[in-house]
């Protein structure tokens, strides 16, 4: 679609509807194409640079099919169990509640919300896997340009993952019925947000013990033991090691950001019905126009980004973050001016979004990079052995929930009063504005999150094709700097979640009211069935947690034993005269993965709804007669507290302990292969699990969460 040909369409569409509101969908979606579009574009991009030399494309194409073949099966695992929840959805809703309206609407939006969301993971991993050679080759030329490569491979992820989520909810709005009954639609659309939800567990959770299990089992035996360097081609699991930074960072990073935006743009409608006598349709509608103009912020932030061969490539990330924020509140202030009859209050409360983002960047750069006292405590630890290097590293964790914690209280108490005085009863708007002010740079971020997998991938390539040392050291700048954008992006992640959190609380709430036609806005934590909902919550996140953390050992296991039977049985492994057998390593990770990922992903799911059930019959004299549903707002409460608590120490604690390593590596303490090294090596390998498998898969079981109890909030009364 050419731009002549959108600018009357978007005139049209304004003229008949922007004093009501109306019109801002139909622009929502154009812009939602459009960024659709400009993915397209990044990919013909990307896909027409060069692939290198022979010897670089057979290792990309082993990386490739390995993603590829995961992926399929576990898409295969994920459908079947989306297909059982989507019946037990819609008999739960025509049974239980005996309404067959809502039980078509919410399955129907559950089934999108899942197709959507697994469209988001395949697209950010269909590119990165064809990034990652085509940036190993420009790397042999050019640092711009295998930067730029990178991070449009990464862009794309972005653009896609956003965009489907707007494109997802106006749909289902407008097909609903929104734009004439803008006062329920909200309510039936969030099967959407569940079905997105429930995706990304699976990929994220079954991509983070792919990843771990994998990295692990190559460390322990590649470093500590055999003694070679990382990506060293020697090593029989380093394939599966570089297939596990797509299908962990790429594809479940992907699902899971886009369950965030999904989530996040249906709680902040069904808050936006609370001033409905205010701001009527465009309320509702905000959100949408809000996150539908970051997108333009973040292309044009992405499409600026340069650097020059002698600087560091993150100042060049940097400004393209400093630009997009800026264009993002600059977009931001125009829908509040457009939506919300230009309340500057209002604005005030995104900016405080925004300020949070940036101040969740600092405190993960503070407890994750090695410039910084906490990472280097870790490694002085490491010369005593890796015994007190794991005593520092926890402690080190522990430490810095505190400050993000502050960060998201006053974050909350400002929005929620400058959403007070800006409207009567407009505090918990409020909220839902500051959260879509953090995420209104969210396609960006996310490409700088993609962006490290690729530059990875790109080193191991560059690594194993047995490139020259000035090649591997463009490559070593670019995984450097890619380090510190996932750490950064988790710090995000786990920001904007908690900030999210309290607003799909509320929205919960309000659907309760909804529901009932009556205020519920307190949940007596004194009344005994609610206290044992809230201790369960609590519970939930260290039985989850234990589970993944329990499956990323049991595969490492089968790996380490894997890969010391090929050194022992094939000496010429080592001495470089035969090739390791990669696949076995990549089929066992595989498959330990996908039969992993159940248990935990359905435990996730289903204890809310046995607790509202369960305390919905189960009630004592005094108890209010909405135990049920006070039960499960206290197990949501509570278990999205100890979820963000608990995220957030194996976030930063998992990055510290990797940057602790890559520390000593730069020569510090004895440098490699040295015993504090070792050390640091064990240490590094206790917080893979940590902050790439269950602290991520924290992230989206505090918006499972969410979701699952507003879909099931009518089985609850």
């Amino acid at each position: 679609m050419s731009l002549g040909a959108i600018a009357p369409l978007l005139t049209m569409f304004l003229a008949e509807g922007v004093d009501d509101g109306r019109g801002w969908l139909p622009v929502v979606m154009v812009i939602s194409l459009l960024s659709l579009g400009v993915a397209g574009w990044l990919t013909s991009y990307v896909l027409k640079q060069d692939t290198g030399t022979a010897q670089m494309q057979v290792i990309s194409n082993a990386i490739k099919q390995g993603a590829e073949a995961f992926l399929k099966r576990q898409y295969q695992t994920i459908t079947l169990w989306s297909a059982v929840l989507a019946v037990v959805i819609f008999l739960g809703y025509y049974f239980g509640k005996g309404d067959a309206s809502l039980a078509w609407h919410t399955t129907a939006a559950f089934i999108l919300g899942a197709i959507c969301s697994g469209l988001a993971g395949f697209s950010g991993m269909f590119v990165s896997i064809r990034a990652n050679i085509r940036t190993a080759s420009a790397a042999r030329t050019s640092l711009n340009k295998a930067l730029q490569i990178a991070l449009r491979g990464g862009a794309v992820t972005g653009l896609s993952v956003v965009a489907l989520s707007l494109l997802g909810v106006g749909m289902l709005f407008y097909m609903f019925g929104g734009l004439d009954n803008p006062k329920e639609v909200p309510f039936q659309i969030v099967g959407f947000g569940f079905g997105a939800s429930f995706v990304a567990l699976f990929a994220q959770l079954g991509g983070g013990i792919y990843t771990k299990a994998a990295d692990v089992g190559a460390d322990l035996v590649g470093k500590v033991e055999a003694g070679i360097p990382e990506d060293d081609p020697r090593n029989p699991a380093v394939i599966a090691d570089l297939v596990g930074d797509n299908v962990g960072d790429c594809a479940g990073r992907g699902a899971d950001l886009f369950e965030s935006t999904a989530a996040e743009n249906i709680g902040a409608m069904i808050l936006g019905v609370v001033l409905f006598q205010h701001y009527g349709l465009k309320g509702i509608l905000f959100p949408l126009v809000a996150r539908a103009f970051g997108i333009i912020a973040s292309i044009v932030g992405l499409m600026i980004v340069k650097t020059r061969e002698d600087e560091d490539p993150m100042h060049a990330l940097n400004r393209g973050f400093y630009v997009t924020t800026l264009l993002a509140m600059a977009g931001f202030y125009v829908a509040v001016h457009q939506l919300l009859d230009n309340n500057l209050w209002f604005f005030a409360a995104g900016v405080v979004g925004i300020v949070t983002s940036f101040l969740f960047v600092f405190i993960t750069q503070y407890y994750t990079e090695y410039r910084f006292r906490p990472v280097r405590s870790i490694a002085e630890a490491s010369r005593t052995g890796a015994a007190t290097n794991i005593i520092t590293g926890f402690a080190v964790g522990l430490e810095c929930t505190a400050l993000p914690v502050l960060t998201i209280s006053v974050a909350l108490l400002l929005s929620y009063y400058f959403g007070l005085q800006a409207q009567p009863g407009g505090g918990l708007f409020g909220t839902a504005i500051a959260t879509m002010g953090m995420l209104s740079t969210a396609a960006y971020i996310l490409a700088m999150d993609t962006f490290g997998p690729i530059t990875d991938n790109a080193g191991g390539i560059i690594e194993m094709s047995g490139q020259p040392e000035d090649v591997r050291a463009r490559t070593d700048r670019l995984d450097s700097v890619g380090n510190t954008t996932k750490a950064l992006t988790k710090g995000y992640a786990i920001g904007s979640a908690a900030l999210a959190a309290f607003l799909l609380f509320s929205a919960y709430m309000d659907e309760v009211a909804n529901l009932t036609k009556q205020a519920f806005h307190v949940v007596n934590i004194g009344d005994v069935p609610v206290f044992v909902g809230a201790l369960l919550g609590a519970m939930l996140v260290f039985l989850f947690s234990a589970l993944a953390i329990k499956a990323v050992g049991k595969a490492a296991y089968s790996v380490i034993n894997e890969v010391r039977r090929q050194f022992k049985e094939n000496p010429g492994i080592m001495a470089g005269t035969s090739q390791p057998d990669y696949g076995t390593c990549v089929d066992i990770v595989t498959r330990g993965a996908l039969k992993a990922m159940v248990l935990p992903a359905l435990l996730a799911v289903s204890s809310p709804v046995i607790v509202g059930v369960v305390f919905k019959y189960v009630r004592f004299e005094g108890s209010s007669p909405l135990a049920g549903a006070e039960a499960v707002a206290a197990f949501l409460m509570v278990g999205t507290i100890t979820g963000i608590l608990m995220a957030t120490m194996m976030n930063n604690g998992g990055g510290a302990w990797d940057n602790a390593k890559k520390f000593i590596e730069t020569g510090q303490f004895g440098g490699k292969r040295s015993d504090a090294h070792k050390a640091a090596v064990v240490g590094d390998t206790v917080g893979d699990p940590f902050k790439d498998t269950a602290g991520p898969s924290l992230h989206v079981l505090i918006k499972l969460l969410s979701t699952i109890t507003l879909v099931a909030a009518p089985l609850f009364i």
